[in-house]
């Protein structure tokens, strides 16, 4: 049996709902439930807050007024492999590992945040709990905690205020913008050269170079 076009079409029409048909609260609890689907889960928001306060963290730590000098000293041995621990710059070993971070070298960044934690630098410590927060990674993110906050990692441990108050500058800053610079396309222009010189490994572990160095005194000085 063949059908005219006029009457497909009339069969495909929308029924229009009369008024006073519509369950206005029945629409407002789908939409609810929507909303809480579509919201993330805790794990997923705690990584992702995790990583807003690294990104706070280590801008702080690069715009330090002697983020420069540090790097400077650590790159003066740059072809100094092995050299050891005790000999490391551990400041500068900081502001490298948070550089990294923040010009896409994560790994780079927790490697370089080992070292300087290794020396004693409860800021990479910390850093180091932030990465492997973010990372869904707790058992890690717990135990680089634990040795802040107990002391392990530094001669003093920062008290849960400075914490507190760490935490509270990371949540305005992802409402108001942050109150540190960038990485400037000069850096990560000198960060993705050192990379590539470090072909068949993802993990820059030379140092920097005379070159970052003076950029990034450059980037100090803007």
């Amino acid at each position: 049996m063949t059908h005219t076009i006029d009457e497909l079409l009339a069969g495909a029409s929308v029924p229009v709902t009369p008024p006073g048909a519509f369950d206005v609260a029945a629409a407002l609890r789908r939409l609810a439930a929507d909303a809480a689907q579509a919201a993330p889960p805790p794990d997923l928001a705690r990584t992702a807050q995790a990583a807003r306060h690294l990104a706070v963290v280590s801008r702080w730590v690069l715009n330090k007024p002697d983020a420069a000098v540090h790097v400077d000293r650590l790159a003066e041995d740059t072809d100094g492999a092995g050299r050891g621990e005790e000999h490391l710059d551990v400041d500068g070993a900081l502001v490298f590992a948070c550089l990294l971070y923040l010009t896409g070298h994560p790994e780079s960044a927790q490697f370089w945040w080992q070292l300087a934690a290794g020396a004693g630098h409860w800021t990479a410590a910390y850093c180091l709990h932030l990465h492997h927060l973010a990372l869904g990674e707790n058992r890690e993110a717990k135990h680089w905690l634990h040795q802040v906050m107990t002391g392990v990692v530094g001669s003093e441990a920062p008290d849960e205020a400075f914490l507190d108050r760490l935490e509270a500058v990371a949540r305005y800053v992802g409402k108001n913008g942050s109150f540190a610079s960038a990485p400037t396309g000069g850096l990560e222009m000198e960060v993705d050269r050192l990379a590539t010189q470090h072909q068949g490994s993802c993990i820059i572990v030379r140092g920097p170079d005379r070159r970052l160095a003076d950029r990034l005194h450059d980037f100090a000085g803007r």
